[in-house]
């Protein structure tokens, strides 16, 4: 199983290579357990979406990854890799405005009440 980071690193340098822009990536753990980051990029053209995905693909494989699926490289506004650990959201900027997924995904991880802190603190 390849570790989640180089997995990471491969997927943006993907990205960086076809020219993506806004590239963000996202720690959901504490969200949800079925993978541990999101990372979403722009693409300027359906052409460069397809490509993104294409490219992902062959970097996360070359890594040893496992490519689990893919969504919407055809329909060139939006598409979804699943690499198990990582997904990644490639989309033109119009859907990715509409979608807003950076709301969804780049919330804070929950804090422990001050009150549990303080005994965590005390009891150390």
């Amino acid at each position: 199983m390849i570790d989640v980071r180089r997995l990471q690193k491969a997927a943006v340098g993907a990205l960086e290579d076809i020219k993506a822009r806004e590239i963000e990536v996202f720690d959901v753990a504490h969200l949800t357990s079925m993978f541990d980051r999101v990372i979403i990029a722009s693409a300027d053209s359906a052409r460069q979406l397809k490509a993104l995905a294409g490219h992902v693909q062959e970097k996360a494989k070359a890594a040893g990854a496992r490519v689990h699926g893919v969504e919407g490289e055809d329909g060139g506004d939006w598409a979804l890799v699943d690499l198990g650990d990582i997904v990644v959201h490639i989309m033109q900027p119009a859907v990715r405005s509409h979608y807003n997924l950076e709301e969804l995904w780049g919330q804070p991880k929950p804090r422990k009440p001050r009150a549990r802190r303080r005994a965590a603190a005390r009891a150390k």
